[in-house]
């Protein structure tokens, strides 16, 4: 019986690649895709699958969000994140959230196929850079960089106002009111030892954290 896939990114062409590489493989097939949030529920209705494909980045509802609610639904799902982003800025935070794996998107056709039916089999897919993240981060390293003290929504506030959002469109992207919003800045700047948005910004851009 072949692994069903589901794939969900805001890009079609990626969708499209990555697609073509799975559907290569002979245990494999893409039952369906989705560009954002809103089709990944709907598309999770219409399709049994095993493995969700899943971006961090996208319209709607960031992925970790995304994936800690399509799970809390499907249980048995198991998840594979497929970034843009450098392995030590979001592997930790989506294996937090319940992914089965972290690959990054310059990664070879061989490494997605094989981690595709590493999750499917029942395993986590770790890199060896995501295994030492692991360990540094249960023995609490202080070489940690200062933004993975932060929760998710604290990295995800971070993250828009160094993109040059203003305080209206973060809260409105996060479906959160304004007080709420300014809260998280105020717990993160006070965490990373930061004192305004132009420090902050340039350390999320130091930091490759914004696109």
């Amino acid at each position: 019986m072949k692994t069903r896939v589901f794939i969900t990114d805001d890009h079609a062409m990626v969708r499209r690649g990555l697609r073509q590489i799975l559907e290569e493989a002979e245990d494999i097939a893409v039952v369906g895709e989705a560009e954002d949030y809103a089709g990944l529920v709907a598309g999770l209705k219409q399709h049994e699958c095993d493995v969700l494909l899943i971006d961090v980045a996208m319209p709607g509802r960031n992925g970790i969000d995304a994936l800690k609610l399509v799970l809390k639904d499907h249980p048995r799902l198991k998840a594979l994140v497929v970034s843009m982003y450098a392995e030590d800025q979001f592997a930790l935070r989506a294996l937090k959230a319940g992914a089965s794996g972290y690959l990054t998107k310059t990664s070879g056709p061989e490494k997605l196929v094989e981690a595709v039916r590493q999750v499917a089999a029942g395993r986590r897919y770790v890199t060896p850079g995501v295994a030492e993240a692991l360990v540094q981060n249960v023995t609490q390293d202080d070489s940690r960089p200062r933004h993975a003290a932060l929760s998710d929504r604290e990295f995800q506030t971070l993250r828009l106002i160094a993109s040059g959002k203003r305080l209206s469109e973060i809260a409105q992207e996060m479906a959160l009111s304004a007080k709420t919003v300014s809260v998280y800045r105020a717990r993160l700047l006070e965490k990373m030892g930061l004192k305004n948005n132009g420090e902050l910004t340039r350390y999320a851009l130091e930091h490759h954290l914004v696109d």
